[in-house]
């Protein structure tokens, strides 16, 4: 925090500390919107793959079997983001938006939290 006096003019120190927390807390609010964006097409890309290899042309009771089975692999090495419960969500978003653009425009606005 900063001890300026109430009243007194800022020091340059004051002044450069402020641009640099100012240059810090834009970057870290992009770099978390790139993030956000990445993910949200990272999930969208898992859920259109289990959609059309997995659950796909009749395949759905195997396909189900098949979603916890790789909830369980894919957890033990990415963490509980990739549970089965997880990768039905990302299946059912990849039915509710089927077309890569669309996902593209929208994961630059809103997060994988905003699309659950």
């Amino acid at each position: 925090m900063n001890d300026i006096t109430p009243g007194a003019a800022p020091t340059p120190a004051d002044t450069l500390h402020t641009e640099l927390r100012t240059l810090i807390a834009s970057s870290r609010q992009r770099l978390a919107g790139a993030v956000n964006a990445e993910l949200t097409r990272l999930y969208w890309n898992v859920g259109k793959r289990l959609h059309t290899e997995v659950l796909g042309e009749g395949r759905a009771s195997y396909g189900t079997q098949l979603l916890d089975t790789l909830g369980q692999q894919l957890t033990q090495e990415f963490g509980r983001g990739f549970e089965s419960r997880n990768l039905r969500r990302m299946v059912k978003f990849a039915e509710g938006f089927p077309d890569a653009a669309i996902v593209s425009t929208l994961s630059a606005q809103l997060s994988w939290s905003h699309m659950v």
